[in-house]
């Protein structure tokens, strides 16, 4: 048989693998949602709250790895708990739609050999951002054996083989809560903006005000204006205005704390 093909006489098997760090709030969704899968897998990065707990109840395989390294490689630690053929990468603030199982299901079935994107039904202080169009689209789907690994400690990609794998757009989108209060909104910006300039930095990139202004007021225009966010009410501008200061201060961190960016990967 050829090297990562399905056995016929076998159904091929599908892990979801979730990472999570203190998401007591979001966790039981996120994996009755991700019920369907042969394997539940969760990586956890030290939670102090009822987390790891509630995934356990919830009948998940949980393993715990407090040593934060950056995203990669907590997903990469996913992979080698992970043991279906197929590997889907689902978010703690996330939920797989019934429309999206079904579509998951599908691709499972057919034994494809492919990376399938999902595009974002966004959800911001407690209401679904309808008019906000997400275009987005995130690598979450894998044959297994295909991923080689994960690289980067923000917005991390997948490192596959054969490196010209076609990539496929699912049709069905995935649940993302993004945001659900300030006060969890401006932790997460923090996060963010360091990881990001730090990302930057070893990039050779420059900071500053001007360049956080332009970059920030731009990404602000483009997701309220162009991409609906106004007819989202509050919540759609807050939205919006909490991804502009990320991109606003990214920049401004790249110029003003660039000798400490390198120490900022750690959570």
């Amino acid at each position: 048989m050829q090297h990562g093909a399905v056995d016929p006489q076998r159904a091929p098997t599908l892990t979801i693998a979730v990472l999570t760090h203190n998401e007591a709030q979001r966790i039981e969704a996120c994996l009755r949602s991700a019920a369907f899968a042969d394997q539940v897998v969760v990586v956890d990065s030290g939670s102090t709250d009822a987390t790891v707990d509630i995934a356990r109840s919830l009948g998940a395989e949980v393993h715990s790895h407090a040593d934060w390294q950056g995203f990669a490689v907590q997903r990469n630690r996913l992979l080698q708990h992970a043991r279906g053929d197929y590997v889907f990468f689902l978010d703690a603030d996330e939920v797989i739609t019934p429309e999206l199982q079904q579509e998951i299901e599908a691709i499972v079935r057919s034994g494809e050999r492919a990376v399938w994107r999902v595009r974002w039904r966004m959800v911001a202080f407690g209401r679904e951002l309808k008019h906000y169009r997400s275009t987005s689209a995130v690598e979450r789907l894998f044959r297994r054996e295909m991923i080689l690994r994960y690289e980067g400690v923000v917005h991390e990609g997948a490192i596959v083989e054969p490196a010209d794998t076609p990539r496929r757009l699912m049709r069905a989108r995935l649940l993302h809560h993004s945001r659900d209060s300030i006060h969890g909104s401006l932790a997460k910006l923090t996060q963010y903006v360091m990881l990001g300039a730090a990302k930057r930095a070893d990039a050779g990139k420059r900071g500053g005000v001007l360049r956080g202004l332009a970059s920030g007021s731009a990404m602000f225009l483009r997701l309220y204006l162009l991409h609906g966010g106004i007819l989202c009410g509050g919540a759609g501008f807050l939205y919006c205005l909490f991804v502009a200061l990320e991109a606003f201060f990214r920049y401004t961190a790249l110029e003003y704390d660039r000798d400490s960016l390198s120490v900022r990967v750690t959570r």
